[in-house]
């Protein structure tokens, strides 16, 4: 089974809004890129990434890089090396570890900054709100 240890390395984020400005819609895009992978002489994979927030409009901006290091059996050590070097995504359990640690990290940031936090939040339904109904209001064409 792999195992995979994230290490953030640097972090880049500045705030553009007036603080005294209330913040409009906006739209926030993710990119996280996996940049290199290299196989280490104790059979271990070093696999550095950079994630990239933006604002839109332009509020602010985030970037954390770092990198992953990735432990395991050596036939699958191997299997994830061979399916890099084949342009083939990289293994789940890499990306998700990767996006584990970021995101979290680029929420921390996002609180010091005053802006929104890069994921979305979960939505609590009012309360006294009637919940959605299971049919369609109208007819009814079922026998």
């Amino acid at each position: 089974m792999l195992r995979v240890n994230v290490v953030v390395s640097s972090i880049s984020a500045e705030r553009f809004w007036d603080i005294r400005k209330p913040i409009p819609p906006i739209q926030i895009n993710t990119n996280i890129n996996v940049v290199g992978m290299e196989k280490k002489p104790d059979e271990s994979l070093e696999v550095p990434f950079v994630l990239s927030i933006v604002y839109n409009p332009s509020i602010a901006q985030m970037s954390l890089k770092g990198n992953a290091f990735v432990m395991g059996e050596k036939e699958e050590i191997d299997k994830v090396l061979k399916d890099y070097e084949q342009k083939k995504p990289p293994a789940q359990i890499i990306i998700q570890s990767i996006s584990n640690v970021v995101f979290v990290e680029s929420i921390l940031i996002s609180r010091t900054l005053s802006i929104p936090p890069p994921v979305p939040l979960p939505q609590i339904p009012e309360a006294g709100a009637k919940p959605p109904s299971k049919k369609p209001e109208g007819r009814d064409y079922s026998a």
